[in-house]
């Protein structure tokens, strides 16, 4: 079904609100699953709004820094929304960064930290190199394994260009999170290979996998990404297994190049390194792309569309709200 970018928002405002969001906090959420809508990744927009109400907001404490120097800041989330507490982090590792040339933020005590590359246009915005990750509930089984051991575990890094920052964002298993939780309202199957049950063995089932374990993305090699990104958020305060949706740690490093070399000479370096990238024979017919490509077409062209789809079923429940 579509909806225009602004009753979508509206909506997704109103509804955190009923769940007990501040204006404020509701906003900053609003915009963050309205861009991973604008992006195609309807699994983390909208329908987000559906697990935030199933797991609830509880009695949150205000966000309070534990510990602050001139270049880093440990923030306790408090139990309040990822969202809000990652954009808080965020924010002082880019206002530290751009003082002092380097910053590292870390947060723990959330939940939800949504999309990374959210955050890392933010920093590149400001000219910065950034490093983002988060850890999570394990749902996830390491290579070798069908027992949950670590979250899905997002990594994004960031970089300042002349043309427009390059962005990788990915998460580290082999299906995420949200994908399964919207399968399950929607009904749908899961891929296959993508997801084990209680029992080890491989299964379909949204429900199923939710009490098994999903896989890693990449075989050994994303295994071993996703232990480093747990360990980084343990860094950050979180337990080393933390509980369902509850107590994940966020990890933010932002850097100025100009502590290297020329900021300027930098940008126009990894602009020129994206096209070298792009213009590449491809193996098919496709072009080759850059990494974050995609997204950022498909958002242009979701907002000179106006709008974006939203299956029916979500868009009902979230109004329900």
């Amino acid at each position: 079904m579509f909806v225009p970018v602004a009753e979508a928002r509206a909506v997704a405002v109103e509804a955190l609100r009923r769940l007990g969001l501040s204006s404020e906090e509701a906003a900053i959420t609003a915009d963050h699953l309205i861009d991973c809508e604008l992006r195609g990744l309807g699994y983390s927009g909208l329908a987000r709004i559906l697990s935030i109400a199933d797991r609830g907001i509880g009695s949150p404490r205000p966000v309070s820094v534990v510990r602050e120097s001139a270049v880093s800041a440990l923030l306790d989330g408090g139990d309040r929304l990822g969202y809000v507490v990652a954009q808080r982090a965020v924010q002082l590792a880019v206002d530290k960064a751009t003082a002092a040339g380097i910053a590292v933020v870390g947060a723990h005590n959330t939940y939800y930290t949504g999309m990374l590359s959210y955050y890392a246009e933010q920093a590149t915005a400001r000219d910065l190199v950034v490093l983002l990750a988060s850890n999570a509930t394990p749902w996830v089984a390491p290579h070798g394994g069908t027992e949950a051991r670590f979250g899905t575990n997002p990594v994004c890094f960031g970089f300042p260009g002349a043309d427009g920052p390059v962005i990788w964002d990915v998460g580290t298993s082999a299906i995420v999170h949200a994908q399964v939780v919207l399968a399950g309202r929607l009904g749908d199957p899961l891929p296959p290979g993508v997801a084990f049950d209680a029992a080890g063995a491989p299964t379909t089932d949204p429900a199923a996998a939710l009490a098994g374990a999903f896989a890693p993305w990449g075989g050994h090699r994303g295994s071993g990404l996703a232990i480093v990104v747990q360990l980084l958020g343990v860094l950050a305060g979180s337990p080393i297994l933390p509980g369902e949706l509850t107590d994940f740690g966020f990890l933010a490093i932002a850097l100025r190049p100009d502590l290297l070399r020329s900021t300027e000479d930098f940008k126009r370096d990894v602009s020129q390194y994206a096209e070298a990238i792009r213009a590449t024979r491809p193996a098919g017919d496709a072009p080759v792309r850059m990494p974050f490509d995609r997204s950022a077409a498909a958002r242009a062209e979701a907002l000179a569309r106006g709008g974006f789809d939203v299956p029916e079923e979500v868009l009902a429940a979230v109004r329900a709200l």
